[in-house]
This record gives C-alpha cells, sequence and structure tokens, in this order.
C-alpha cells in the first residue's frame, strides 16, 4: 500500500527561510559580541592606572606651581653676534677695521692735518708779505733817486732793500761801462730772477696740497677695496649673505673712501685759492721789481756823458 504524497504546505517555506536568516544573523553577531566583552574589561583598567597618577597631581600645589614655568614659551634673547651689533659709530668703525684699513685712515687724517696745518700757515705768511710790500711800493713810488730809495728800504730782508741792493752792486761793477742799454738790462736781469726766487718761496708748501687733493681719494678707495675683500671674505667663511653680517665690513670699508675725500676737497680748494694768491703776490712783486728799473733808468740819463780818452786824430794833407 503506497503512501499518499501531500504536497508541502506554503506556510512551512517562510519558517524555514526565516529560521536560517535567523541562524546566520546569530552568526555574524558572536564575534562581534565577543570582540566587546573582551575590550570592555580593559576601559576601567586604563581608567583606574590613569587616576591614581592624576590624583596626586591635583592634590599637590607646590607641584602644579613649579611644574607651569616650564611649561611655559621659551623667550629667545637676541643674537647679538650678527653684523648689527657692531658700534657703526666713525670711532667703532675704526676700531672695527682691518690692520690694513687702519693704516689708510690713519694716513688720510694725517694728511687732513697736514692740509690744514699749511692753509693757517701760508695763509698769514701772504697776508703778511702783501702787507708789507704794499707799504714798500708806495715807499719806492716817493723816492726820487737809487739813494734815496736806498736810504727808504734800509730794513735787511725786506723784498725793497732786496731790490734796491742787487740794482746798486749792479750799477756799480758797470761803472767804466758806455752802453746805457747794456747796464738796464743786466739790471732788469737780476732783478727778474730776484723776482723769480720770491715767487718760489712763496709757493713752497702748495705743491704737498697738490699732491694731497689729487692722491688721496685713490688712496681711500685703496682702503675700500682692500675692507670689502675682507667682507666678501668673512661672508664665504660664514656661509651666509644676511645683510647684518655684511653690511659692517662694507661700511668700515667705505669710511676709508669718505676720509679720502675729506682730505683731498679741502687740500684742492686751499691750493687753487693760494695759487690765485700767489699770482697776486707774484704781480705786486713785479710792480716793486719795475719802480726800481725805473729808478736805475732815471738815475743813467742823469750821469753825465763821459769824454773819449782817445786822442783825436788830425788828418794832415
Amino acid at each position: 500500500m503506497t503512501r499518499n504524497q501531500f504536497p508541502a504546505s506554503p506556510t512551512t517555506r517562510p519558517r524555514a527561510w526565516s529560521a536560517i536568516a535567523a541562524l546566520l544573523l546569530s552568526l555574524m553577531l558572536a564575534p562581534t559580541a565577543a570582540l566587546a566583552d573582551a575590550q570592555a574589561p580593559a576601559a576601567p583598567a586604563a581608567t583606574e592606572q590613569h587616576a591614581p597618577a592624576a590624583a596626586p597631581a591635583a592634590t599637590d600645589p607646590v607641584q602644579a606651581v613649579d611644574a607651569s614655568p616650564a611649561d611655559a614659551p621659551e623667550v629667545l634673547e637676541p643674537d647679538n653676534s650678527l653684523g648689527m651689533a657692531h658700534d657703526l659709530s666713525p670711532w667703532g668703525m675704526y676700531q672695527n677695521a682691518d690692520i690694513i684699513v687702519k693704516i689708510v685712515m690713519i694716513g688720510l687724517a694725517i694728511a687732513s692735518i697736514i692740509t690744514w696745518t699749511i692753509w693757517i700757515a701760508k695763509g698769514f705768511e701772504l697776508m703778511g708779505a702783501k702787507r708789507r710790500l704794499r707799504g714798500e711800493i708806495a715807499a719806492l713810488k716817493k723816492a726820487a733817486t737809487l739813494k734815496e730809495a736806498s736810504a727808504t728800504a734800509a730794513k735787511e730782508g725786506t723784498l725793497a732793500n732786496l731790490l734796491v741792493h742787487d740794482a746798486l752792486e749792479e750799477m756799480r761793477l758797470s761803472v767804466n761801462s758806455r752802453e746805457k742799454e747794456g747796464i738796464k738790462e743786466r739790471v732788469s736781469f737780476r732783478l727778474e730772477r730776484l723776482v723769480a726766487a720770491c715767487g718760489r718761496n712763496m709757493s713752497s708748501g702748495t705743491g704737498v696740497l697738490a699732491t694731497i687733493g689729487s692722491t688721496a681719494p685713490f688712496v681711500g678707495l685703496f682702503g675700500t677695496v682692500w675692507g670689502i675683500m675682507n667682507s666678501f671674505i668673512g661672508i664665504a667663511k660664514t656661509q651666509t649673505t644676511n645683510l647684518a653680517v655684511v653690511a659692517p665690513g662694507i661700511a668700515e670699508a667705505l669710511l676709508a673712501t669718505a676720509l679720502g675725500l675729506v682730505a683731498a676737497i679741502p687740500a684742492v680748494v686751499i691750493y687753487n685759492v693760494f695759487a690765485r694768491s700767489i699770482a697776486g703776490y707774484k704781480a705786486q712783486v713785479s710792480d716793486a721789481s719795475a719802480q726800481v728799473l725805473l729808478l736805475v733808468s732815471r738815475d743813467l740819463d742823469h750821469q753825465p756823458e763821459r769824454s773819449s780818452s782817445q786822442p783825436h786824430m788830425v788828418k794832415v794833407g
């Protein structure tokens, strides 16, 4: 006898699928729950470990006060090793300069002192010489003969005395000469040499001014080049192009050029002033010489004609 096979009920299939889904869901959630159970006891342990450390910090105010300065930000002091810490006054730059630059600066300072010394000394000398010469020229103009001029310019060492003495000496040496023009030429030559000597004596010292005025800028430039070269060497050693490091050395080098100009510019100006003043003095000396030559010509014209010592030849027949 066969069993009757009945078809499966439609309500049994959804129940089977729901059971399978529940089983899969439980299998998926089981590892997650186990991991949560394993981590849950660790959290209280961690809190228990940190809690004792935090408690003493809160209960000990002395340690809290001592720890607070350590947590404060560190205040950085300014670095004075940079170039801006240098004394950039002229004296400070001189002290920090290289030995060669110092020698150049000292030489230029000495040249400047020499310039102003010559200006003071030569200025007073020129003023005194011009004042005396004006009085001597006025006295020569009042004289009518060389003897009167000699009596007026009796003071030795004066220009008028030298001019009159040379003229009288030449006339004494030419007493036997019959050529008046020759005597005048020789006296004129003597006076010209004396005028030239006076001009050379008065021009002494001005050549130093010309030398300082022409060479001081180049000497200062040499000091500047040397100082800048040392600055570049310092840049290469420090491996930095910071302006605070480079600027002091360059400023010290440029100080040499400034001193060169300080020495050269007054020297050139004073030299030009003295050149004009000495030219005026030479003109006054020439006027005095011309006045003496005028007296010589006057004395020669007043001399009587000398008769010939040779006998007259008589022509016979």
